[in-house]
């Protein structure tokens, strides 16, 4: 049964309620937000200040927030309980609102599979009378909430506009689930074994029907040009890649054709130099056109550590140096980055900071040392003095 605006709010079935007392049933009345998140996705961290401010500013008009934590990773339930635990205790000590904890999949059962919700963060709002007024993204609660709490929203045009819209793109999602589970059945293994040339033929089909999926776009061009060095083929794709990221003013996809041409880990060695460092050029351009080094806001670790090294390759190593330590700063930013994602960027931004310098380089507690070949995964530095964050 698929679960939209006007159906009845299924039951809070979760294993434990790690903060607030445990929830019985929906009371009428009051008006719930079930909102579904997890402590590895940044858009959920960066909602959560936003519900505790929802919580606190129309808790006297009967608003409750329900946080629901059914999609943690962990190898045991008890594991991501911990985790989970440890985690809210460290960043958000004082929470206004309860936490339930699930690891069975019930809640997924009951909320999202039928709801068509790709993935978290999801916000369910409960109406007075226990039915769905609304489903989508918490960070548009802030115009659908008031008019839930006076009782305007869930008749109106633009409810039933949103919960079309919804259904509608969930449905895409779950043709393109379809279409995506047999090609990753053949892709996942192909690649774990090696198996370029089977790998290539999952690609090439998830490429014929999913042009605009990046993910693919991007594998298509790492296994012509870096897995099986077949230039007469890859060429022609990587420039289409090009064009098309371009055309699409797409820093994301941008940032994905640049790792292809300038991932210091990625064997350039069979690629033409000139037609290279000419589409980086084009490339880095584009992407510092549309986010700028001056201008404070934005994820410049996504593509300033590509665009870095082109200017390096480029001869210009003060440019290479300034854009890595800005895509540096960046982790460092106004907007949540989840640790794990974190971990993974930080050590080969270091090790390119120490290479463009010439001399030992630290930041967050990393440190790395210049080296000749492809970077290495920087150490944890034993000692550095407290707040220290030194480039």
């Amino acid at each position: 049964m698929v679960l939209r605006v006007e159906s009845p709010a299924p039951p809070i079935k979760v294993e434990s309620w790690l903060r607030g007392h445990p929830f019985t049933n929906f009371q009428p009345g009051e008006v719930y937000i079930v909102e579904f998140w997890a402590t590895w996705c940044g858009p959920c961290v960066k909602a959560m200040s936003h519900l505790v401010e929802l919580q606190e500013k129309y808790k006297d008009s009967g608003l409750e927030v329900v946080g629901v934590a059914a999609h943690e990773r962990a190898r045991t339930g008890g594991e991501a309980r911990t985790q989970l635990d440890a985690w809210l205790t460290k960043k958000f000590p004082d929470l206004n609102y309860r936490i339930g904890f699930d690891y069975t999949g019930e809640m997924n059962k009951l909320w999202m599979d039928p709801s068509f919700a790709g993935g978290v963060p999801t916000s369910f709002v409960v109406d007075r009378d226990g039915h769905i007024a609304f489903i989508g993204h918490p960070m548009q609660l802030d115009d659908v909430l008031p008019k839930v709490l006076n009782g305007t929203w869930r008749t109106s045009d633009e409810a039933k506009a949103a919960d079309t819209e919804w259904i509608a793109e969930g449905q895409r999602r779950t043709r393109k689930r379809e279409l995506t589970e047999p090609i990753f059945a053949k892709l996942g293994p192909a690649m774990k074994a090696e198996d370029w040339a089977t790998a290539l033929s999952a690609v090439e089909e998830a490429v014929a029907v999913m042009p605009d999926d990046i993910n693919f776009r991007v594998l298509h061009a790492d296994l012509l040009l870096h897995k099986m060095h077949d230039m007469q083929t890859g060429l022609p794709v990587i420039r289409q890649l090009v064009r098309d990221a371009i055309d699409q003013k797409s820093e994301l996809w941008m940032a994905g054709a640049m790792r292809e041409l300038f991932d210091p880990a990625k064997d350039n060695a069979y690629f033409p130099p000139d037609e290279r460092l000419a589409m980086g050029k084009n490339l880095s351009e584009h992407i510092l056109a549309l986010n700028p080094p001056q201008r404070e806001d934005g994820s410049k670790f996504l593509s300033y550590g590509a665009v870095a090294q082109y200017y390096y390759e480029s001869g210009n190593k003060d440019r290479a140096i300034e854009l890595v330590k800005l895509a540096l700063k960046s982790l460092d930013g106004p907007e949540p980055i989840p640790d794990e994602l974190k971990q993974h960027i930080l050590p080969p931004l270091v090790q390119a900071l120490a290479h463009y310098k010439g001399e030992k380089a630290y930041y967050g507690g990393v440190c790395s040392a210049p080296q000749n070949k492809s970077p290495q995964a920087p150490k944890r530095c034993r000692r550095i003095r407290k707040n220290r964050k030194k480039a």
